[in-house]
């Protein structure tokens, strides 16, 4: 069971990264992330968090490893995925629920940033969001 979802919130710990071996040549990148997703309310005085939650969210990607050097503690971003319903027994035979989102894009927001340094083009770029520059 899934459900869409779209949530901005705060990254509240550091990253967790983990590698899985698979039978291809490369392994199976696992990034985790615990947001908070507020629920700003506005009031005279600025706003106030009216029932906000904290969710697991995981992504994976061949880049994970280099994206769990960029996400930060505190860091404000926007979650973009599915949420998904995960059960289990564990070993004491007792059932588990857990819901966590598996994430698509996890956009950094420009909150609190102080710069953005781009890394230097390749030409064996994978970056489905970077497009060749018309020659003049």
């Amino acid at each position: 069971m899934s459900t869409e979802f779209r949530g901005e919130g705060n990254i509240g710990s550091a990253p967790e990264y983990r590698e899985f071996p698979t039978d291809e040549a490369e392994p199976d990148r696992l990034l985790r992330l615990s947001v908070y997703f507020d629920n700003p309310v506005p009031t005279d005085d600025g706003f106030v968090d009216k029932g906000g939650f904290w969710m697991p969210v995981e992504i994976r990607h061949p880049d994970a490893h280099h994206w769990s050097k960029l996400y930060q503690k505190g860091m404000r971003v926007l979650v973009i995925g599915r949420q998904v319903r995960e059960e289990w027994t564990d070993d004491a035979g007792h059932p588990s629920v857990a819901i966590k989102i598996r994430a698509r894009p996890v956009a950094i927001l420009p909150y609190r940033l102080e710069r953005v340094v781009l890394a230097p083009k390749t030409d064996a770029s994978t970056d489905p969001g970077e497009r060749d520059e018309p020659e003049a």
